[in-house]
């Protein structure tokens, strides 16, 4: 099947341009599929010819109510289902897209961050613990670069270079998309970088391990630092987008090219959350001169 020559292809560039947890995720899928399709038409599989819109609909009903997922993780379940189709249509299968009749509704959903103190908190704080010490400067280190867990597992001193203006700075294809980042280096990263040069194996540039443990140990890190907070690996691409960057007024444009993304509707995400702090600070700031107000005019009488 189609879906079988895919993933099959895709399996091949892990490690390369894909990231083993697309490809099980894209596997996850067929299996979904096949299962719709055996419970709902007694089906082992069907021609990509004859797939209609209510087909897809019927999928995302089956997601939601038999595997109890939610909204977003149905519609990025048919959302590789159709990258399956489009892959057909490449491999010369000629028909019509059904997908011309289905919409994706996501709901919007907000990426939580660090703010600056809760970042400054953790890179500051003095561990007893190496192994905790170690998780925290990987961490800081894409706080401030944006990296996420697989692009700095394989972070290389080739990946390094010189740039335009003449400083330090990371321009590396991100493993998932397979497009280029460019990301200047600041001091804390540079300071990280400097701190492990020449003293870890393989050639690597910070002590890496396991995203699962990363994330054990960063749960560790955010009750030391008394963080209420869910602290993973990937909090750290979205505090840089965020805090680091968009609140400090860095434009969206320029944040979607450190960030490695195909299209800025991506980075809009993390301006919406900007958006929400700003108005969130302004409503505080409302309240206050309110009360000053209040005060003064208190005062006077």
């Amino acid at each position: 099947s189609y879906f079988t020559q895919h993933n099959e292809q895709y399996a091949k560039k892990v490690g390369k341009t894909a990231t083993q947890k697309t490809y099980s995720r894209y596997e996850l899928t067929k299996q979904r599929m096949i299962e719709f399709l055996q419970k709902e038409y007694k089906l082992s599989d069907i021609p990509v010819k004859e797939i209609t819109v209510t087909h897809i609909e019927n999928f995302y009903l089956y997601l939601r109510q038999e595997c109890e997922v939610s909204n977003n993780t149905a519609m990025k379940f048919v959302q590789r289902f159709h990258t399956i189709l489009l892959f057909a249509q490449k491999s010369g299968l000629s028909f019509i897209d059904p997908f011309g009749n289905f919409r994706f509704n996501f709901d919007k959903t907000d990426r939580g961050y660090l703010t600056q103190e809760e970042i400054d908190t953790i890179y500051y704080k003095e561990f007893k613990s190496k192994r905790l010490e170690h998780v925290r400067d990987a961490f800081i280190f894409s706080c401030y670069t944006g990296l996420p867990y697989c692009d700095i597992y394989t972070l290389s001193s080739e990946d390094i270079k010189i740039g335009v203006d003449g400083k330090k700075w990371i321009m590396k294809d991100r493993g998932k998309t397979g497009v280029e980042s460019f990301i200047p280096l600041l001091q804390i990263p540079l300071d990280i970088l400097a701190k492990y040069e020449g003293k870890l194996k393989d050639g690597r540039l910070l002590p890496v391990i396991s995203n699962q443990k990363m994330n054990e140990y960063l749960a560790e890190i955010a009750a030391i630092c008394q963080i209420n907070k869910r602290i993973t690996y990937h909090l750290a691409r979205h505090s840089f987008a965020t805090e680091i960057c968009l609140t400090k007024g860095v434009p969206i444009e320029s944040v979607s090219k450190m960030l490695g993304h195909t299209n800025i509707q991506t980075t809009q995400i993390y301006a919406r959350v900007v958006d929400r702090k700003l108005s969130h600070d302004m409503n505080m700031l409302d309240r206050k001169l309110k009360n000053m107000q209040k005060g003064t005019t208190q005062n006077a009488v």
